[in-house]
């Protein structure tokens, strides 16, 4: 079972977190893609700490970064988070078997 995720707001990070550590403890491949300000999760500890525990398995969508969070480096991110655009998100829609938005 492919889980996606897909976080558009800032406000839904602890939600977020939450929903990948249930969907991991199911045994379903959890993704996750952020846009908008639900970017700024990647300055959330809980939401990383999960993003860190299953490399590459998060994307963001670079445009967003740039508007929401323009001066953070996200060269360093780059270990744990896919860079791109609203392609991942699309990709994401079609893979999932099983899709949230928040």
């Amino acid at each position: 079972m492919l889980f996606g995720l897909v976080v558009t707001d800032k406000r839904h990070a602890a939600h977020a977190a939450g929903l990948l550590q249930s969907a991991s403890a199911r045994g379903w491949e959890a993704r996750c893609f952020l846009t908008d300000s639900g970017v700024c999760l990647v300055q959330d500890e809980a939401f990383m700490a999960q993003a860190r525990q299953r490399p590459l398995s998060v994307s963001v969508c670079k445009h967003s970064m740039e508007h929401f969070l323009p001066d953070l480096d996200a060269k360093p991110l780059a270990a744990w988070l896919v860079m791109g655009g609203q392609f991942q998100g699309a990709k994401l829609a079609q893979a999932a078997q099983s899709l949230l938005v928040l």
